[in-house]
């Protein structure tokens, strides 16, 4: 029976835009991975797990951005609390029990390929990820579904681009996000009608054919990263998805669930989250040492 006191670690879900793997059926485009660590202690050795650590003198953010950076010499520049798990449950035979603080990183492919791995650490497409330890697959799950609800609403999607893309480039990353192919035609009309986007003034150098012009995010008001904002925006405006999340967080249902198009865009697409799969062969080059993650 778990004591009444507790530990306080911290993990982050890193989301980065990484080719498909050879084996995929995907066509070679842009798909989700995040890197996971091998533990090296009980309980659950040698089952993955994601990285993070025991929280030290100094702030939530902070240990975050430095767990990651101990493991492996990332520094996200987007870098958001996601939610604080801790079921007392979670951590079998843990006294006192474990409360984890969760945030959730993205990065672009770029960033991701500079990583240091090594023997205990490798990427993994979301699509296919083997089974992990603790609860960290349904912080995956719900991470996912979060940054499905998120692009709908907000400029995100550049965190994987940079400050600069083509309509093409954005066009993949909603793709890989939301899991489905989308009308380039109808992406592009949709986006340049949202006022959203600015052109640059530049194109891509280097193409074939005539190069494609640059563009660049607005900025808006409601671009801040308020971890209050999700539950002001969500629970009011989408009492559906608010339903979805309390399913995620309850562990009845641990896949990312469908979401309720809130932009026009989006709802011309008729977007829809697809469940995650629950195992899957590991992915991704083959990674390094780093501590455990609970």
């Amino acid at each position: 029976m778990p004591g009444t006191n507790a530990t306080l670690a911290v993990s982050t879900v890193i989301f980065a835009l990484r080719p498909s793997p050879p084996s995929s059926h995907r066509a070679p485009a842009p798909t989700i991975w995040v890197p996971l660590v091998r533990r090296q202690r009980q309980p659950f050795i040698d089952l993955l797990a994601l990285p993070g650590g025991p929280l030290g003198d100094e702030d939530l953010a902070a240990a975050a951005s430095r767990t990651l950076f101990e493991t492996m010499r990332l520094a996200p520049k987007y870098l958001e609390q996601l939610y604080a798990f801790g079921d007392a449950d979670r951590v079998f035979g843990s006294d006192p029990r474990v409360v984890s603080v969760v945030y959730w990183a993205l990065v672009g492919n770029e960033e991701a390929s500079s990583a240091r791995l090594g023997d205990n650490v490798r990427w993994h497409p979301v699509d296919s990820l083997p089974p992990l330890a603790f609860d960290h697959r349904r912080i995956i799950d719900y991470a996912l579904w979060r940054l499905r609800n998120k692009v709908e609403y907000s400029s995100i999607a550049h965190s994987f681009l940079g400050e600069s893309f083509t309509l093409a480039q954005l066009r993949e990353v909603y793709e890989a996000v939301l899991d489905r192919p989308l009308d380039a035609a109808n992406f592009r009309r949709d986006m340049l009608a949202s006022q959203s986007l600015a052109e640059t003034g530049e194109t891509l150098a280097g193409t074939r054919h005539r190069p494609p012009k640059l563009y660049r995010y607005l900025p808006q008001k409601d671009q801040s990263h308020d971890n209050n904002r999700f539950s002001a925006h969500d629970h009011h405006a989408h009492p559906d998805r608010e339903a979805g999340r309390r399913e995620l967080l309850s562990g009845t249902r641990e896949v990312a669930v469908g979401v309720r198009p809130a932009s026009s865009v989006l709802r011309a697409w008729g977007v829809n989250g697809r469940p995650a799969a629950n195992s899957g062969a590991p992915a991704g080059a083959a990674a390094g040492g780093v501590p455990d993650g609970e």
